[in-house]
């Protein structure tokens, strides 16, 4: 119940114009221009919605709070940035850079994130039915701290999500929601998937070697000609209700627990 308070009020705080003037794109690349590290370009809290901004270098930037939906940023570089609260629904991140980058407390529903890099990114968001298709998310931490959870249980939302031949390698995602998503030929070499709702994912052919899947939900979960080389399943009374177990690969070396 909490959790659902929390993304409604985020919802309404973002519906009310932003505080500072609008900008257009010259406008942006001026302060980029003359920003560093010490003195980040102010886009603190901008109305930047629906501006293209593709190809841009954002490293010495302060985005924090902005209202960047539908935007485009496709391959531009906000890697190790801070982008808690910014409003990024249907925004275009595609080969865009987000390496090290905290998304915290966003709506990202519908955003476009194929070919990105995200690699030791840490996202607590709403994700819903975006594309990740060919994402790097390797090292990646979307899981759940659960020693910090002052409003609830936080948690990545990735349901109906594309992440198809996305390299999630050695990325923690406990606890997220991946209902009905698309990880069929993702790379999820060693990634924690501890008490993530799978329920009607698609993990074809996806290499899940290492996996922790213990305590996952995995109703209708396919995994047709996925590798399962050491991955390791707990609570399965009947591995007959793992749709596609037969048709996977090295499932003899999958682990088993009670």
């Amino acid at each position: 119940m909490k959790i659902r308070v929390y993304w409604l009020l985020l919802s309404i705080l973002f519906c009310f114009p932003a505080l500072a003037a609008d900008m257009d794109r010259i406008a942006v690349q001026k302060r980029l221009s003359t920003a560093d590290k010490a003195h980040p370009a102010d886009l603190r809290r901008k109305d930047l919605t629906g501006l293209d901004l593709s190809g841009l270098d954002f490293k010495n930037a302060d985005l924090w709070g902005s209202d960047l939906r539908r935007a485009n940023l496709s391959n531009s570089d906000l890697s190790g940035l801070n982008l808690d609260l910014t409003v990024m629904s249907k925004i275009n991140l595609s080969g865009a850079n987000l390496s090290n980058t905290s998304i915290f407390g966003v709506h990202l529903g519908g955003a476009d994130l194929s070919n990105a890099n995200l690699s030791g990114s840490r996202f607590i968001a709403n994700l819903d039915r975006s594309n990740l298709s060919d994402a790097n998310l390797t090292d990646a931490n979307w899981g759940v701290d659960m020693q910090n959870q002052p409003m609830g249980l936080m948690r990545v939302s990735l349901n109906h999500v594309n992440l198809s031949r996305a390299n999630l390698t050695n990325a923690n995602l406990n606890r997220a929601l991946l209902r009905h998503a698309n990880l069929s030929g993702a790379i999820l070499k060693n990634t924690v998937l501890f008490g993530v709702d799978l329920a009607g994912a698609d993990l074809s052919g996806a290499d899940l070697s290492g996996a922790d899947l213990s305590g996952s939900l995995l109703e209708d979960t396919n995994f047709t000609g996925a590798d399962l080389s050491g991955t390791l399943f707990s609570g399965i009374k009947d591995k007959a209700m793992l749709k596609g177990l037969n048709a996977s690969k090295h499932v003899e070396a999958a682990i088993f627990k009670e």
